[in-house]
């Protein structure tokens, strides 16, 4: 080889060795469970999957785009499986994520507003490229939870995406958010522009060795 060449395979190398650096790092602070990824999805499993919409998301151009995606169907399904597998993906494309249980995030933002915390825990939150919800709307929310949701839909409206999964259908949301004013505003921001990924059938968790 040239000294060009060889040249051109050390700054490749090196490319290669920053860009899997800086992905390990977005991974580790999306506190996503190391296990689902897009690659390992299953499609055969009998659960209404739309097949196509589901590819056509493992390519992260959601993000780009700053639409959102909204994962429902009954437990043991794969919604939370499947939104971290894309959230996953789109750390692996270059994307921020972070993966937060409903019930953690409003005791993680009424923690911060007690200790003072909270201007910086929402800048987090709105900085974010993809944020995952888990277990949206399992019951109805509190007031301040309501407001705390709203104003984090408003940061990031147009200008990031989120993934909600859910065992309440998108049509029961506007019941378990409560005020009918900010419910209305919240499912304005997230549902008009969001991919709807509906799930049903038997729980994979019944299903010995089942794989999401």
């Amino acid at each position: 080889l040239s000294f060009e060449e060889r040249f051109a395979l050390l700054v490749d190398q090196h490319w290669n060795w920053r860009e899997n650096q800086a992905t390990a790092r977005r991974l580790k602070k999306s506190r996503l469970d190391s296990e689902p990824c897009v690659e390992d999805i299953n499609y055969r499993y009998p659960r209404q999957m739309d097949v196509a919409q589901v590819r056509t998301l493992t390519t992260s151009e959601w993000v780009a785009q700053h639409h959102s995606i909204l994962i429902t169907g009954p437990s043991g399904i794969g919604k939370s499986w499947l939104g971290q597998a894309l959230a996953q993906k789109a750390c692996r494309d270059g994307y921020t994520a972070l993966y937060k249980p409903a019930p953690k995030l409003f005791r993680d933002l009424a923690m911060a507003r007690a200790d003072g915390s909270l201007g910086r825990l929402l800048d987090t939150l709105a900085r974010t490229d993809v944020l995952v919800v888990d277990d949206f709307a399992m019951a109805p929310m509190a007031e301040q939870e309501r407001r705390d949701f709203l104003e984090i839909c408003d940061d990031r409206y147009n200008r990031r995406s989120s993934i909600l999964t859910s065992q309440v259908p998108v049509a029961k949301w506007h019941a378990q958010i409560g005020d009918p004013t900010i419910a209305d505003s919240i499912l304005d921001r997230m549902v008009h522009s969001a991919y709807r990924v509906e799930l049903n059938g038997e729980s994979i968790r019944k299903k010995k060795g089942g794989r999401p």
